[in-house]
């Protein structure tokens, strides 16, 4: 059969394939509403920065000098401009641990009855801060923010003493208390940048992947229960038509997705994409491809469309929490990293990222295209003779 054959063989299959989808208003309406649904979920729910704001935390102050009256004003007065804190008084280690009990506080902060006669002896005053340890996370939020801001608070208050007592002006205590300035700057013209900026990449690739994954799978796999696909073997058409056909369906499909992803993330989200938006769109098709050959070797060795959906589930899930699509590799332990270098969703979502947050261009992604399409071409050479025996039998 001559290749002009099997290609229009091909788009005939992808069209019915295609029209079958369409024909079903809540796939339509889940085509744009699966992609919403994670861009907004991913971005309010998971956390989005190291701040936090009216978090309920208790004040105990077991000192009765001035200086820890004094630092009881000041912490008042930073918490009325930041809104950082909702204070709740209590009297001791005791009754802040029953607070957190009955999760009534997220942290407390403790004055030692010391911490006046500490400080004015010259030694340093020591603050307790006490942490949730049931919600890690937030803990350290609360932890680091917290020390920021007592450290803040304690420079504030050296420079006024070298100010009163030396006759020093601000900025030199400022420079005797704090002799080195730190300055941030990224490596593109842009202020700062939102958990939107950094996840939308990654749920791009990880859509795509579902679609392939999911789509694939249940095409040939539902046809295969129904009893149609036997109609299109008997047919005179090469099997390889059907592949094509199958996979050029689900392209469309996922590149759908992927686009309509990118659009919601730059319409409804702020997202800047840095780079080239052809080199994005090229990167997308890759992803396509390099998943292409795992969603047609799963159906080449299933019997029925549910095995076939729980192979891909217990494939898909591990490769969404491994692949830095919501949080960053470097947060993971060694070892996990490792295996995450291996998965072709953790190339695809780096490329992205790469080029939509920091303006890539080819050669600073060479590594992950090269990545992509060597795993394509494997799994594809793979799968395609399975699929054919597996058609066959």
């Amino acid at each position: 059969m001559s290749v002009k054959n099997v290609l229009r063989h091909s788009f005939w299959i992808c069209w019915k394939d295609l029209l079958e989808f369409s024909r079903s208003k809540l796939r339509l309406v889940m085509l744009v509403a699966m992609p919403l649904f994670m861009m907004v979920m991913v971005g309010f729910i998971f956390p989005s920065g190291n701040s936090i704001s009216d978090t309920p935390i208790a004040l105990a102050n077991q000192d009765a000098g001035v200086t820890g009256n004094t630092f009881v004003t000041q912490l008042y007065s930073v918490n009325n401009a930041t809104k950082m804190m909702d204070l709740h008084i209590a009297k001791d280690f005791n009754e802040i641990k029953s607070m957190l009990q009955k999760s009534e506080i997220n942290g407390g902060i403790i004055i030692p009855e010391n911490f006046s006669s500490d400080i004015n002896s010259g030694k340093q005053g020591n603050i307790i801060i006490v942490i949730d340890q049931s919600n890690p996370q937030m803990s350290a939020t609360i932890q680091s923010v917290l020390t920021k801001t007592i450290e803040a608070m304690g420079e504030q208050m050296a420079i006024q003493k070298l100010n009163i007592t030396y006759h020093v002006s601000s900025a030199e205590a400022t420079s005797i208390v704090k002799p080195y300035s730190v300055q941030f700057k990224g490596i593109i013209p842009r202020a700062s940048t939102n958990y939107f900026q950094f996840v939308a990449p990654g749920i791009i690739a990880m859509v795509v992947m579902m679609a392939l994954m999911t789509g694939l799978p249940h095409a040939i796999s539902y046809e295969k229960d129904m009893g149609t696909l036997d109609g299109m073997l008997a047919a005179p058409i090469n099997r390889l038509s059907i592949i094509l056909g199958k996979v050029m369906a689900q392209t469309v499909r996922g590149m759908i997705q992927g686009f309509i992803i990118l659009l919601l993330a730059v319409l409804l989200f702020g997202v800047v994409i840095e780079g080239s938006i052809l080199l994005v769109i090229f990167l997308i098709l890759l992803t396509v491809f390099s998943f292409v050959g795992l969603g047609i070797l799963i159906t080449s060795f299933t019997e029925n469309e549910e095995t076939a959906t729980m192979v891909m589930m217990t494939l898909m899930f591990p490769m969404m929490f491994l692949s830095g699509v919501f949080f960053p590799l470097q947060q993971m332990p060694w070892y996990m990293q490792g295996i995450a270098h291996f998965l072709p969703l953790t190339s695809a979502t780096a490329a992205l990222r790469k080029v939509m947050v920091l303006g890539a261009d080819i050669p600073a992604v060479g590594t992950e295209i090269l990545i992509l399409v060597g795993f394509g071409i494997v799994l594809l050479l793979i799968a395609v003779p399975m699929f054919k025996r597996a058609m066959s039998r």
